[in-house]
């Protein structure tokens, strides 16, 4: 245990890999592509969902099922194309890996992205043997906002949901870690907290790098 918790639970997308930045480029390049137009705030709306659900979002945004087909279609080779070359990593993740590793903390994942991705991923990175466990979105039936993936990850860690802090980067994020009952620590990616997000979380960190020094000064 370190500074009175239990465990730590990161995010994946936007917390531990720079890649949130990624999908919305190829998410808004698709749409151009295709001739929707700017699709900007849809796709901001849909950061911390599961798959599931921004695919549905999209639908609902596109209306004709082909049009959202070939969007779909053009956004999954971009991003495939994209992920080829390296999966980019946040700066301060290995190092707050590590120290967590290091330190004896269990660490576990829990990301709105399909199980077998977040694996396959956290391997091609070289970060899969810092993580205890992992829950990936298809793990659960309601994605975040809902709590259900922090309260299946820490039942995976068979620790009490008020021992666990979480890392996240998403409004949907810290919304389901407080709603499951645990502290969350965001840390801004693409978007900054709101008045309903400063309030709901325990503390926003700039970065992954200042988080671990506030680890290692017990400040937190």
């Amino acid at each position: 245990m370190i500074n009175g918790y239990d465990a730590v639970i990161f995010d994946m997308d936007g917390v531990i890999f720079d890649t949130e930045k990624l999908f919305l480029e190829c998410c808004i390049r698709a749409a151009l592509d295709i001739g929707a137009g700017d699709i900007t705030e849809v796709a901001y709306s849909a950061i911390g969902m599961s798959e599931e659900r921004t695919v549905e979002k999209y639908r609902k945004f596109f209306g004709d099922n082909e049009k959202a087909e070939r969007f779909f279609d053009s956004a999954k080779e971009l991003i495939r194309e994209r992920l080829a070359q390296d999966i980019p990593v946040k700066p301060g993740a290995r190092e707050i890996l590590s120290y967590l590793y290091e330190s004896g903390m269990p660490v576990a994942l829990a990301s709105s992205t399909k199980t077998e991705k977040v694996i396959r991923e956290l391997i091609k990175a070289d970060l899969f043997g810092y993580f205890t466990r992992i829950s990936g979105g298809d793990s659960v039936k309601n994605s975040k906002p809902a709590p259900d993936i922090f309260l299946r990850t820490a039942e995976l860690l068979g620790k009490e949901p008020q021992k666990c802090l979480v890392i996240e980067d998403s409004f949907n994020g810290v919304r389901a870690a407080k709603a499951a009952g645990m502290k969350c620590i965001m840390v801004p990616d693409l978007l900054q907290p709101d008045d309903e997000i400063k309030a709901l979380a325990d503390m926003v960190v700039p970065s992954l790098t200042e988080l671990k020094e506030l680890f290692a000064e017990g400040n937190i």
